[in-house]
């Protein structure tokens, strides 16, 4: 069985090619995407090659974690069922290309407990429920305070103000500084950070990815306040101490997601809790991938861009 999939064969080189995959058990599944959406975050440090030295690491490798399609082949014990719609979180069914995530792919092979099942409707909206369930993990923290301030007004950070919303916590304030990612925002309010006077958050999310933001974020905490860092960093972070001790600040790694932040984000999107509209901006067929990658990572007016895997080339 072979597959054409994103193929990253060293930073900012990406190509569509021919894979083998990787036979079927009795507990996988094989899945046709229809969509894979390209991570700003991740992604892109695969691209510069500033990604750190995760375990599994190192090109040529296939990437994406974002990926929707529809259940071809199940395996007796896969427990999961012909024709059902999923949204695959990855895949290393490549032989001895690495699958680092591994979704960006036509077709993959995958464990079945692995392929999360979601609602026919969602369709290419579906891709960007690692980011909710992302934002769900950052949020929902046991005994933490809930969101004063968000930083970053990308995909993560609307996601961010949108779950914080949903889960019942008053609307949370957003910076963004860049011209044009102002716009969207759905009952919240969003303003630079110059234009914000407030010193005393008890929460901060940042989800700007960007580390040298950190002493600025520390001097607008209350005392205990709460720093939680929900972008990806690819170097060192560092900041004052003496503003930090003086606040008594804590800081916290948000990890990757957890099936049970998916089981929520989905929950609330069946209830109408939570919106996936209005996200997406970009949007190429898979043959296309270079051109897809460089505007996702290059293209400032590029929000969120997701790869059609469901035409032929």
């Amino acid at each position: 069985m072979q597959t054409d999939a994103v193929v990253m064969s060293a930073p900012g080189r990406v190509r569509l090619d021919r894979l083998s995959l990787n036979a079927p058990t009795d507990t996988d599944i094989v899945v046709d995407i229809d969509w894979s959406g390209i991570s700003a975050g991740t992604e892109r440090l695969l691209w510069s090659g500033t990604m750190p030295n995760f375990p599994g690491m190192g090109y040529p490798l296939v990437p994406g974690y974002e990926s929707v399609g529809r259940i071809v082949e199940a395996g007796a014990a896969s427990g999961r069922s012909l024709g059902q719609a999923v949204f695959v979180p990855g895949a290393k069914c490549f032989g001895d290309v690495r699958g680092l995530f591994g979704g960006a792919a036509a077709r993959l092979v995958l464990p079945g407990a692995r392929a999360v099942p979601i609602a026919d409707d969602l369709g290419e909206r579906g891709t960007l429920l690692a980011l909710a369930a992302t934002a769900h993990h950052a949020i929902a923290a046991p005994n933490a305070p809930p969101p004063e301030l968000i930083v970053g007004h990308g995909v993560l950070g609307r996601l961010l103000a949108r779950v914080a919303i949903a889960l019942g916590h008053a609307p949370p304030m957003v910076w963004e500084n860049r011209t044009g990612r102002e716009a969207g925002a759905q009952g919240y309010e969003v303003t630079r950070s110059e234009d914000d006077p407030r010193r005393d958050y008890a929460a901060i999310i940042d989800a700007s990815g960007d580390a040298s933001l950190l002493d600025q974020l520390v001097t607008r905490l209350e005392r205990g306040g709460e720093i939680v860092l929900a972008g990806f960093y690819s170097g060192r972070l560092s900041f004052d101490f003496a503003p930090a001790f003086m606040r008594e600040a804590r800081l916290r790694c948000a990890a990757e997601f957890l099936p049970a932040d998916l089981a929520e984000v989905q929950r609330l999107v069946a209830g109408a809790a939570l919106s996936l509209d209005g996200l997406i901006s970009h949007r190429r067929h898979a043959a296309e991938a270079q051109d897809a990658y460089r505007t996702a990572f290059d293209d400032p007016d590029c929000l969120k861009m997701i790869l059609d895997w469901s035409k032929p080339a």
